[in-house]
């Protein structure tokens, strides 16, 4: 193979996407060479778009663009009384194409590690969750996080979290297997799960 430093940077970039490899990302780039117009400068505009305007809401934790408020939070024709509480953005992805919960999202951006507590508690966005609830007219939030070590340590820190405030804490039930994650998990699964979740003094 021909040694171009653009092409093998780009190749060590791709190979970093999940379920990529060097040979995928080969095939991958020479697709884009091969049609330079139709995806590879559409590609790099968007990407550049993304870079520049897409962030993490610094309150729901959820995507949103720098130009607009944040669809799952800021948006004032939604009037839900439940939250859903999951670990990442694919875990949201996964619940609403399940199209099985209708409600707000709060996205902590990861699970409490059993090896660094305080840095990850202060990472997680569980005070603005706490004002969210405070704020809004929630009834029950719904912890969705995954049935890992970490997820479950998480799920019961929230609870704990939320102890002062009236609202109903609830938690994914049967469906979800052991040390299974949301985004890995199909419809079905998710829809079971829901209709089955409990109050976690029930566990």
């Amino acid at each position: 193979m021909q040694n171009i430093p653009e092409i093998e940077n780009l190749i060590k970039l791709i190979s970093k996407l999940p379920g990529l490899g060097p040979k995928s990302a080969k095939r991958i780039i020479l697709k884009m060479i091969n049609n330079r117009r139709e995806l590879l400068k559409p590609l790099a505009n968007n990407l550049y778009e993304v870079f520049k305007n897409i962030e993490r809401c610094k309150i729901c934790g959820t995507l949103k663009s720098n130009n607009n408020p944040c669809k799952n939070c800021e948006d004032k024709s939604k009037n839900f009384n439940k939250i859903c509480v999951v670990e990442n953005i694919s875990d949201q992805w996964a619940i609403e194409s399940s199209s099985i919960f209708q409600g707000y999202f709060h996205i902590l951006g990861g699970t409490i590690s059993d090896t660094n507590n305080d840095n990850n508690r202060e990472n997680l966005l569980i005070n603005s969750l706490i004002q969210r609830i405070n704020k809004e007219d929630i009834d029950e939030v719904i912890l969705a996080t995954s049935a890992t070590v970490e997820g479950q340590t998480t799920a019961f820190y929230i609870q704990d979290s939320l102890r002062n405030t009236k609202v109903k804490v609830t938690k994914l039930a049967q469906g979800l297997p052991v040390g299974g994650e949301i985004e890995n998990s199909d419809d079905g699964t998710l829809i079971s799960a829901f209709k089955n979740r409990k109050g976690l003094n029930n566990f």
